[in-house]
């Protein structure tokens, strides 16, 4: 993939800082790249783990099991079906299987803004840290 020239998308709570866990972030910042460079950016709405445990369910623990927990990670991927990847800080090996089969790839970085990511993306740098990856 030409992340260069690409859409993704990076987990952030606030649009400013890359968020340390994909099933809890707010909203996801879309940026569409021409030669590492943003050429748009919008903010998407994202499901989260706490949406889940508003709904009476517990959403932090007990989400890794089952139907509910395959139809959670569709609702958290469907706004970002159109994006080639997903930067995070870390996620669950759950979600990274879903995105790959949403045919999105999962970034785990260790850089802490968005700024920083695009820098590092322009500059060849971005690497993606599969230690990120929460084991459950």
């Amino acid at each position: 993939m030409d992340i260069k020239n690409a859409s993704i998308a990076i987990a952030t709570d606030d649009g400013v800082t890359v968020s340390s866990h994909f099933g809890r972030a707010l909203f996801y910042e879309v940026l569409n790249l021409s030669d590492g460079k943003v050429v748009k950016r919008e903010r998407r709405e994202k499901a989260s783990h706490l949406i889940f445990a508003s709904e009476g369910t517990d959403g932090e623990h007990n989400h890794h099991h089952g139907e509910a927990y395959k139809q959670r990670h569709q609702m958290m991927v469907s706004p970002i079906l159109d994006c080639q990847a997903v930067v995070v800080r870390g996620m669950g090996t759950g979600a990274v299987e879903h995105l790959r089969g949403a045919n999105i790839s999962a970034i785990l970085t260790g850089l802490h803004t968005i700024e920083e990511v695009v820098h590092a993306i322009a500059t060849d740098t971005l690497d993606n840290d599969p230690r990120r990856i929460h084991q459950h």
